[in-house]
């Protein structure tokens, strides 16, 4: 931090003393020795779950399991970089496997990682809380994970639900705030506010009655479990409104709620009653339970959609080469069953969904240049007039001791970018081997979601256990009642999410009630022969300046359409004739029913072995990967509600909305209709190993989208962990660091960058800076085209000019390969439908910059197959045309000269020209993982690795 003068520091403790005086003190607790807590605990409790890991279970979750702060904790961390207790403290060990993964032992593991055993030694206890008579929840010295321990099944949830209170209260608020789309209403009117609530509700824009509904079905459609889960989350949800109750009459409450103006700071008005001005922290219900789990499904569980940009891709592929060559053309980019993509089922099995038909009918192509998306956003008045963006004006009149903190989110609550989830498919990654192949006999692995990097951490850990709950690890904030990812007695899973195809596009005929020519503007369309209205869903949101963000007043208007095909995305001409593409997604006015699933995985009478494990993810509707390993099996499971489509329709273009191309026995007033088997869903106990980052699964298996080729991230595992499987002897430590070292490895210099230095090395290089620049990108290629540090903490790659040399030259080459040959609109039209790269530091991915996870997406597989034909190597399912020199060696290598040579022109400060977190030239700070504020708190920068956020690294050695 900088140096402050005496008398800022003077101003700060005085502000400080008044605050902590009259408003927001540290929350009490009861310590280890207290007696409500411990006379409960050493009375029985919970009895004490047997734990079959025996101490080889270990997980981590950065940034720390504290995620509320007092607006006094909040201040003090303005003011002088102080963090309250837990906050922080797992960013550290996280970051260093960076640097320390290469000399790691199954001894020092604990280095990195955390015990992820069951429960809490005595001299461990850090202080234990009991909100009920029947609960307690008791928090380590290391970590301050909440271990919550019942004696009946509503205590154990009710603890649930308040340490949720205590850890994410905030974050909480804000997401069913987001799944609501009323997050400018919550946190004010900032742009990336706007934006927020701008993607994500427009996915799922629910009416009260909708939310209520999906409570209503999940209690009655899944017998005694449903009725079970409802149960369960009204306790989850009494326990957060306890917590809510008790920070409020304690004033402990997050210091956010004060700095967006739903709490008087100095009246406490809004925490102990409503005023005109505060509304203070309203309750939860289950229905915001059902508005978290949208935004949740929204971000990982979904797959699909994008079929209007298939076709307008596919349209400028036929206006370039004719409609034969064309559509080969687009089929080449397109991948759908690529024989060279890295899978998940390696063992020749095959799945076929949602496959290409041989004579696809009723696909539903736009006419060209006649599509318009349909528009979101209206009566902007005041700052929301002017896109957000607020005249200079006065501060909010407010005491001084508050200025301080003005501007604190002037950006929102969340940053521009920090989800996309029209381009955010999905991340995570999975590593597993079978016993057969390890060191001990016992399956071993290392797997978890990569959910990105927020401060705090959109997941959560915590340990239940209560009446038919045992469980340890992660779960996503607000929807927490049961674990969702990590261990239970004798085993543990993990998922990745899967991108398979759960949402189509149907072409709608518009019409008008009263018989009259519609337009594209037509509110009313044919269903089933009928002429029927569109549902107009709106949401209205305003707001007004507040200590932390004082703009300008603002308010403005969302409207979405709605139809029983789907809500309306884009309007068109099909024939001259208007139309209106919905999307319909099976998981609509579903996101919570999932829910039985994760159920079942936490309850230790269920989940036995592989077999049962795999009837438990059955019952989860999203798109997930889901991995399994105990101490005898590892096992693989595909989940989601997949549509039966008819066998003649093509999934991947819109099609035309009548009966015949309907999913089978659809209805629309439940949004359901007839799935796929789980016999039909791609599958498999004790495969050799397993890997997974979110590649193709299965042979036959449609992943949706472009960009599962020849190259992909997958491969950085699976060449690994191949390797390492017919070597035998894999331990924890040696799984872990095959992770890590494909955490820090860039693609394109491990699996492309080969190839382009045969095409340049096909003739002497006569130019010698050329020369000298091909030579510092082979000797990085030929040390692991890693994109590491010297030392921790140096800030400097062992190979920095040839990293920025592939940072510069990637985009320029790619566009020199391919955009002569495709011409500008086929090849805008493909960069649409894939970007072209995703390097740690490029801000544009679908995870935005400095978000750790990269080069799930790009064109890496296309340069790698065009490049392969060139030199005259084999080539399974190659592009359907030459691009690179139009397919002769010496014109590719002109080409590829010319765009290295504009690339190693490039300085630093171009290649990366800096940002808000980072100086002009950074190449470190670039890539550097930065989590992203969600409230009040921000966390130290650490270096690039791509890897889940959180991780478990497990090796079973027993099991009941």
């Amino acid at each position: 931090m900088r140096r402050r003068t005496g008398r800022l520091r003077t101003a700060a403790a005085a502000a400080l003393f008044a605050l902590g005086a009259t408003v927001l003190a540290p929350p009490p607790t009861a310590a280890a020795g207290s007696s409500s807590a411990l006379d409960f605990a050493r009375a029985g409790g919970a009895p004490v779950a047997p734990d079959y890991c025996q101490s080889q279970c270990a997980d981590i979750l950065p940034p720390g399991t504290n995620g509320n702060a007092t607006l006094m904790e909040i201040l003090a961390h303005k003011l002088f970089g102080t963090r309250p207790a837990h906050a922080s403290d797992q960013l550290a060990p996280y970051g260093a496997l960076a640097s320390g993964y290469q000399s790691l032992t199954d001894d020092t593991l604990s280095t990195f990682f955390n015990d992820a055993s069951f429960g809490v030694p005595k001299d461990q206890i850090a202080q234990v809380t009991a909100p009920r008579d029947d609960v307690t929840i008791t928090r380590d010295r290391k970590t301050g994970v909440p271990h919550i321990k019942g004696t009946t099944r509503y205590g154990t949830e009710f603890g649930v639900g308040y340490a949720a209170g205590q850890d994410r209260l905030w974050l909480m608020d804000l997401f069913r705030h987001i799944g609501r789309g009323e997050l400018t209403s919550f946190a004010g009117g900032a742009l990336a506010n706007q934006g927020l609530e701008q993607q994500f509700w427009p996915q799922a824009p629910y009416t009260e009655k909708d939310l209520q509904e999906q409570v209503d079905y999940i209690e009655d459609h899944n017998g005694a479990r449903g009725k079970q889960a409802m149960a369960d989350a009204r306790a989850y949800v009494d326990g957060i409104n306890a917590y809510i109750r008790k920070a409020e009459e304690g004033r402990y409450f997050p210091g956010e709620y004060v700095l967006t103006g739903h709490v008087d700071a100095v009246t406490n008005a809004g925490a102990t009653r409503r005023t005109s001005h505060t509304d203070g922290i309203k309750p939860f219900t289950l229905t915001d339970l059902i508005a978290l789990a949208s935004v949740v499904g929204g971000l990982f569980g979904n797959g699909g959609g994008g079929e209007v940009p298939n076709a307008l891709s596919l349209l400028a592929a036929q206006q370039k080469y004719g409609v034969e060559k064309g559509t080969k053309v687009w089929e080449s980019f397109r991948e759908r069953d690529d024989p060279e993509a890295v899978k998940t089922l390696h063992d020749g099995s095959s799945f076929p969904y949602a496959v290409k038909p041989a004579r696809a009918k009723g696909t539903a192509l736009p006419d060209r240049g006649s599509v318009t998306p349909e528009p979101l956003v209206f009566d902007r008045t005041g700052a929301a007039a002017s896109k957000g963006v607020a005249p200079p004006q006065d501060p909010v009149k407010a005491p001084k001791k508050y200025r301080k903190l003005e501007g604190l989110f002037k950006n929102g609550v969340l940053p521009e970018g920090s989800f996309n989830p029209t381009r955010h498919r999905g991340m995570s990654n999975a590593l597993l081997v079978s016993g057969k192949h390890t060191a001990s006999g016992n399956p071993v692995a290392v797997f978890g979601p990569q959910t990105g990097y927020f401060a705090p951490q959109l997941l959560m850990l915590q340990e239940i256990q209560g009446p038919g709950i045992s469980a340890r690890g992660a779960s996503f904030a607000g929807v927490g009642m049961y674990v969702q990812l990590g261990r239970g007695q004798d085993y543990s899973w993990s998922a990745t999410s899967a991108g398979q195809d759960i949402t189509d596009t149907y072409a709608v005929d518009l019409c008008n009630a009263d018989g009259s020519e519609p337009t594209k503007d037509a509110t009313s369309y044919r269903y089933h022969g009928a002429c029927v209205p569109m549902e107009k869903l709106e949401r209205t949101n305003s707001w007004k300046p507040t200590i932390a963000d004082p703009t300008a007043a603002g308010s403005y208007r969302m409207q979405v359409f709605r139809t029983k095909y789907g809500t309306v995305t884009h309007r068109a001409t099909i024939g001259g004739k208007p139309v209106a593409y919905t999307a319909l997604r099976s998981t609509y006015r579903h996101e919570a029913d999932s829910i039985i699933g994760f159920q079942m995985l936490n309850d230790p009478a269920y989940v036995r072995d592989a077999t049962s494990f795999q009837k438990a993810t059955r019952h989860i509707g999203y798109a997930f990967n889901w991995f399994y390993a105990d101490s005898r099996d590892i096992a693989y499971y595909n989940s989601g509600l997949n549509p039966v489509r008819n066998p003649q329709v093509d999934p991947t273009l819109p099609v035309k909305a009548a009966a015949a191309h309907e999913w089978r026995g659809y209805d629309p007033r439940t949004n359901t209709s007839d799935y796929t088997p789980p016999a039909q869903h791609p599958q498999s106990v004790n495969q050799d190993y397993y890997i997974s980052w979110n590649n193709k699964q299965a042979t036959n298996y449609d992943s949706a989208g472009f960009g599962n080729g020849s190259v992909h991230r997958g491969s950085l595992l699976d060449d690994r962990v191949r390797a390492l499987t017919e070597e035998g002897g894999v331990t924890r430590a040696s799984l872990t660091r095959a992770m890590s070292e494909a955490a820090v490895t860039d693609l394109r210099g491990e699996d492309v960058l080969p190839e382009l230095l045969r095409v340049l090395r096909s003739k002497p290089l006569a130019d010698p800076t050329l020369r000298a620049a091909v030579q510092r990108l082979e000797a990085w290629q030929e040390e692991g085209a890693q994109r590491r540090e010297t030392a921790a903490g140096s800030h400097t790659y062992t190979h920095p000019d040839a990293v920025r040399l592939m940072d510069a030259w990637w985009p320029l080459l790619i566009e020199g390969v391919f955009k002569p040959g495709l011409g500008g609109e086929l090849y805008d039209a493909l960069r649409t439908n894939l970007a072209i790269d995703e390097a740690p530091s490029a801000g544009h991915g679908p995870t935005g910059s400095h978000a750790g996870s990269a080069f799930q997406y790009g064109w890496w597989s296309y340069a790698d197959k065009d490049l392969r034909a060139v030199l005259g190597d084999r080539v399974d399912g190659p592009l359907a045309a030459p691009y690179c020199g139009n397919g002769r060696l010496s014109a590719c290598r002109d080409t590829l000269l010319a765009t290295l040579r504009q690339a190693n022109g490039k300085t630093a400060e171009r290649v990366y020209p800096g940002d808000d977190s980072c100086r002009a030239g950074d190449q470190w700070c670039a890539d550097a993982i930065i989590h992203r504020a969600v409230g009040g708190l921000t966390h130290d920068t650490v270096s690039w690795q791509n890897r889940p956020t959180y991780q478990q690294v497990v090796e079973f050695p027993a099991h009941r």
